[in-house]
């Protein structure tokens, strides 16, 4: 075989497994803190859909022992906001619930969109540190991110940047 020939023939067996990998789809989810409100946004920054999911935001592993404050009572600490759907409405199943005090939210999502995010406003408290009103990014550090539909778990955790990436095949 010429030089050429053997050059054409790698290039397409190349292509041909790139083409045959698995197509990856990401969900970032990042934090910011704010006064009165903190939010969190769930994007998909993949090239597929995210349909018949549920995504599991846990701070019960967080460095700072996280809990969300929607009532004026119980374990929050002062100021407390409700949890309040600002984008994405339409990818839910439905919106979830949220008690005072506890650590985890389940969105069950219907279809996300590439490009396309879910975002909340809420009250996050730390139980450990001395400013409990105040989240930085170190405190959620450690928090996780869980995505699960009928075939895969995937999960990630938040960085001291108060951002989580979940890498999950098409």
């Amino acid at each position: 075989m010429n030089f050429t020939k053997h050059l054409a023939v790698t290039s397409i067996a190349t292509a041909a497994l790139l083409l045959s990998s698995a197509a990856q789809a990401d969900l970032r989810v990042d934090f910011k803190e704010g006064a009165p409100k903190d939010a969190f946004r769930f994007e998909n920054i993949g090239v597929c859909s995210i349909t018949n999911s549920s995504i599991t935001l846990d701070l019960a592993t967080s460095s700072a022992g996280l809990i969300f404050d929607v009532t004026n009572q119980g374990a929050g600490v002062e100021v407390f906001q409700p949890f309040e759907l600002i984008e994405g409405a339409d990818a839910l199943a439905k919106v979830p619930d949220v008690l005072d005090g506890q650590t985890k939210i389940e969105l069950s999502i219907s279809d996300l969109a590439p490009g396309a995010a879910i975002a909340f406003t809420i009250d996050v408290d730390d139980t450990k540190g001395q400013r409990a009103i105040t989240v930085s990014g170190s405190e959620i550090e450690g928090a996780t991110v869980i995505y699960r539909n009928d075939k895969e778990k995937a999960f990630a955790t938040f960085s001291s940047v108060a951002r989580a990436s979940v890498t999950r095949a098409c």
